[in-house]
């Protein structure tokens, strides 16, 4: 009777492309250190790939086969990726996206929307994953959050939408010092060119959020995306049944919130400052 096969460890899809990337670049004969140097990348970049931690996006997998002499494999692989395999929770298809866009929208019930958090919240945050991360991994995470808010500062002005449960404000996540600092911090995005920052109250008795977060997009050629996340995937569609579906729940949604300026008095209020 031939041994029996262990039984196979969980492999997503990610982790999966992530082993033959190292495979076809032990078989070329490259370092981690030599293959990042030839795409100009960093090598944490190659080493997060290659353990499916970060996605390994479609420019990257073409240069990687020529490289690599793979054929075309890698390219075929991440274009057959399921979606939910092909935006993982980090997003960075997302976050490209976002920082393209003419126009966006969030509607957040958990925590402050990562382009208003200050420093010491979004510490806070990747403290609370419950596998944990390293100190350096979230200095990491924090710096490539906090670069994420450039697209508030442009000089060509992003339309920044953003609804916030007021659990969200309520909570001191990070401490109460933290979580005072963001309130200020949120106040003062409050009066930022294009932006819009609105509450919806712990008061209300219906609402149209009561499925969770999503953000919406619109890209400079007006195309039209949605985003969503889930504890252990994402996805970003451009489907427009979809797309419409969310711009809809927003458009009730901000009926059902503070306006700007009642959301501004609320946050003068909790700092204490009326």
């Amino acid at each position: 009777m031939p041994p029996r096969r262990k039984p196979k460890k969980h492999c997503t899809v990610m982790r999966l492309v992530g082993a033959q990337v190292a495979l076809f670049r032990c078989n070329a004969g490259y370092t981690q250190a030599a293959l990042a140097e030839l795409l100009r990348v960093s090598e944490e970049t190659i080493a997060s790939i290659e353990q499916g931690r970060r996605p390994l996006l479609p420019d990257i997998a073409q240069r990687l086969d020529e490289l690599l002499n793979t054929g075309g494999a890698l390219w075929v692989a991440v274009e057959n990726m399921p979606d939910q395999e092909q935006y993982p929770v980090w997003a960075q298809e997302f976050v490209d996206c976002e920082q393209k866009a003419i126009a966006l929208s969030s509607y957040e019930t958990v925590v402050v929307p990562g382009l208003l958090q200050t420093e010491k919240y979004a510490r806070a945050t990747f403290h609370c994953k419950v596998h944990p991360f390293s100190e350096e991994e979230i200095s990491q995470l924090v710096t490539a959050r906090l670069e994420r808010q450039a697209v508030l500062h442009r000089k060509q002005t992003v339309l920044a939408s953003f609804i916030i449960y007021e659990a969200v404000l309520l909570s001191r996540l990070g401490g109460p010092e933290a979580a005072r600092e963001q309130i200020r911090h949120l106040r003062a995005c409050a009066d930022l060119p294009g932006v819009s920052i609105q509450v919806l109250r712990l008061d209300r008795e219906i609402h149209a959020g009561i499925s969770g977060p999503f953000v919406l997009l619109e890209m400079p050629d007006h195309q039209h995306l949605a985003y969503t996340e889930s504890h252990r995937g994402s996805l970003l569609t451009s489907s427009s049944e979809e797309v419409s579906a969310l711009s809809q729940k927003y458009g009730m949604l901000r009926m059902q919130a503070l306006n700007a300026e009642e959301t501004k008095g609320l946050l003068d209020r909790l700092l204490g400052e009326t």
